[in-house]
């Protein structure tokens, strides 16, 4: 029998949100440039063409979770250097968003990151949205011990290592199948839908996700409202 994925009775005291394409929205496509980058990467260390490179990447994301861990994992190569390398790009498109800070301003409770990207990307991308005076501490890449998401071993570390009660947490991501982690240990979940995230959601088991939207900022501000009314 499928589980059923009821939402946690209690309302978030701790808000976990995924970097790209939820905090900002997907047509920066800040990850296209990413993409370039990680091709070149292994383009020069392997020593091959920009095609057998992308026959490569493809090979090692499907196998490995990310292109990253299978360069670790088979080459030997520095996660830290790699991701030097591939978040050298150009952050213009992510644009202030006073929205977003506005809503964040209103959430009550704690606020952190959760991101299968590295600090410092997070850190450029936030300067740029205005909105990195919300957030007590980022979650990421090197602090999962370069696993991704949706390996269920990170969430039970960012839980330890922050004190989070899953229970009374609510996790906001834009692919589906990251969040069936979060549902599993108790926590409420927000889908931030995408042309590419619904795309590869289709046909997907979608019973572990609680809430649906196509803006977190507008979503938020209506959670406050649904919130202040009860209250």
């Amino acid at each position: 029998m499928a589980r059923k994925y009821d939402p946690p009775a209690h309302d978030p005291d701790v808000w976990l949100f995924d970097l790209d394409n939820t905090l900002y929205p997907a047509r920066c496509n800040l990850f296209s440039q990413i993409d370039v980058r990680i091709g070149r990467y292994i383009a020069d260390w392997l020593k091959v063409t920009p095609e057998e490179a992308r026959v490569v990447q493809k090979q090692y994301w499907r196998d490995h979770g990310t292109s990253m861990r299978g360069m670790m994992s088979l080459h030997g190569v520095d996660p830290t250097h790699y991701l030097d390398y591939v978040h050298d790009i150009d952050y213009s498109p992510v644009e202030a968003n006073p929205a977003l800070e506005a809503s964040l301003r209103a959430l009550p409770g704690r606020k952190l990151i959760f991101t299968a990207g590295d600090v410092p990307h997070a850190e450029r991308v936030m300067e740029r949205l205005g909105v990195s005076h919300h957030f007590e501490a980022i979650f990421d890449i090197a602090a999962g011990e370069y696993w991704p998401k949706p390996h269920p071993q990170i969430y039970d570390a960012l839980v330890k290592k922050h004190g989070v009660d899953p229970t009374r947490a609510a996790f906001a991501d834009d692919i589906s199948v990251n969040l069936k982690p979060a549902a599993d240990i108790g926590m409420r979940t927000v889908w931030i839908r995408t042309d590419e995230s619904v795309k590869r959601a289709t046909d997907s088991d979608l019973s572990h996700i609680h809430h649906q939207t196509d803006d977190l900022a507008t979503w938020l501000d209506d959670w406050l409202t649904e919130r202040n009314l009860k209250t």
